[in-house]
């Protein structure tokens, strides 16, 4: 061949090369930006809206070194794998409008697997009419989003009925966080699941959700508690975590001053047993908190394990003179009454702390504080110092339904006096409990005194076999609760 044409056939293949680049690119843009005309979206409001707007993922995708690196080729091609499994049920086709939340190596993998509708695009503001979209792929936007909630209810809104969600995530292995999950996603139900491989090598649960027609997009969203009693919705998941909890202590401490605080060494905590990430809020509730260092500084903010989620924080104290320490503390909102079944103004005793025997005056004071709610046969001899104080009371079970949903993570302490004994039944009767989902809890009883041996508490009456009973309600209830100091 004549050298001169030779030169000029290898020139008219590299430009040829070019060009063929040039249009592939031109289309794994489209594919990005999900905007223009010709093969993109053929929906009118989608192209509407979609039309001179730009994603994050379009700027991230402005260079096209990226794409010809064997590390894109590799993710592509991952994604494709997985996704084609989708496209052979039916749940894809080639006239689907998909988006990819986040996920660029998504979008062009159903490209290349013919959905030339797919875009990707930010799971928080999707430029997308409600009900307009066929198919979303999650990937792994869940797992790193901070705003978990948002993105799943940004996700449910822009699909159609009947269409479905893919969702990749690392978490959810265990059914509290699969439920966990599910809440966030009130309008669909989940139709299947899978364990895949994920590109580190780590394992992926594929969870595939399918959007209800007769099921709207705030349905359940603010589930608050309405459940029959003691007949919470779903607990089975809580039921399998409550099995792995530490044992109840069947017999009664002859020093439960020593015996309950060794007990705290053995205490298994919910996040130590499953992933809390799935959840939309997370909120502490500390009943009878007395000072801030009592329970809030001293042990929740330092040990309990949040699982580097920042918690609201709600402080239940009746006591004024415990107020004035919480005025400077920052996170934390007091709620200056007491715990109760109603909303009403109470009578307290004010309790003075027994004294060791033989003293001339046979029980001095060795501490003072609101102690129960007062009966109208008053204060019991040798406990109160016969003062008792009006306090405006509020109703905890409804407080607590109003404030939170099975959406979030609610924590309680409760270290009431005795009146644990009307709250936890009022609890469980209105379904507040179910919003519980893990409770320390302070039984009192008549206990053997550290004082007095031989001698019991003359301020409650109600046995060890009784907050036994309780605790053991709670369990059954679903609430993973532990016998607290």
């Amino acid at each position: 061949m004549n050298p001169a044409r030779r030169v000029s056939l290898t020139r008219a293949v590299l430009l040829l090369a070019v060009v063929a680049l040039g249009v592939w690119l031109l289309c794994a843009e489209l594919a990005v930006v999900g905007g223009g005309e010709g093969r993109v979206s053929t929906d009118p409001a989608i192209r509407a809206t979609v039309a001179g707007r730009r994603t994050h993922a379009q700027a991230a995708v402005r260079t096209p070194a990226a794409w010809r690196t064997r590390e894109w080729r590799r993710a592509v091609d991952r994604h494709a794998a997985v996704l084609r499994r989708h496209l052979a049920d039916g749940m894809l086709a080639a006239s689907s409008h998909a988006v990819c939340l986040g996920g660029v190596h998504e979008a062009m993998a159903l490209r290349e697997l013919g959905v030339v509708g797919a875009v990707a695009g930010d799971g928080h503001r999707l430029p997308f009419p409600d009900s307009s979209v066929d198919f979303v792929l999650a990937g792994r936007a869940l797992d790193n989003s901070k705003r978990q909630a948002d993105l799943a209810s940004e996700a449910a809104r822009v699909m159609k009925p009947d269409g479905h969600l893919v969702v990749l995530t690392s978490g959810a292995s265990d059914a509290y966080s699969l439920r966990s999950l599910q809440a966030l996603l009130p309008s669909l139900r989940l139709l299947r699941s899978r364990v895949i491989n994920g590109a580190d090598g780590s394992t992926l649960q594929e969870l595939v959700f399918r959007k209800h027609v007769d099921i709207s997009t705030t349905s359940g969203s603010s589930s608050n508690g309405n459940n029959s009693a003691g007949n919470c919705t779903g607990r089975d998941h809580k039921l399998q975590i409550i099995g792995l909890a530490e044992p109840l202590i069947q017999e009664e401490p002859v020093k439960p001053w020593i015996t309950l605080k060794r007990n705290i060494k053995n205490i298994r905590y919910l996040p130590a047993l499953a992933d809390i990430g799935f959840k939309r809020r997370y909120v502490y509730v500390d009943v009878g908190a007395r000072s801030y260092g009592s329970s809030i500084g001293s042990w929740f903010r330092k040990q309990y394990p949040k699982q580097n989620h920042t918690f609201e924080v709600y402080a239940v104290e009746a006591d004024p003179a415990f107020h004035a320490d919480y005025a400077s503390r920052k996170g934390v909102t007091l709620l200056p009454y007491a715990a109760w079944v109603r909303n009403e103004t109470l009578t307290f005793e004010i309790n003075d702390g027994p004294g060791k025997k033989g003293d001339s005056n046979a029980r001095k004071p060795s501490g003072r504080g609101m102690g129960r709610i007062r009966h109208a046969a008053g204060a019991m001899k040798g406990v109160s110092s016969g003062e008792v104080r009006r306090i405006p009371a509020f109703d905890l079970a409804e407080w607590l339904k109003r404030t939170a949903s099975e959406q979030d993570y609610v924590v309680m302490k409760m270290d009431v006096e005795g009146t644990e004994f009307d709250l936890i039944p009022r609890m469980i009767d209105s379904g507040a409990i179910c919003l519980v989902d893990e409770l320390f809890l302070e039984c009192h009883y008549n206990r053997w005194q550290r004082c007095c041996p031989g001698e019991r508490s003359p301020k409650y009456q109600n046995t060890y076999g009784e907050c036994l009973e309780l605790f053991t309600s709670l369990r059954n209830s679903g609430v993973l609760v532990h016998q607290w100091w």
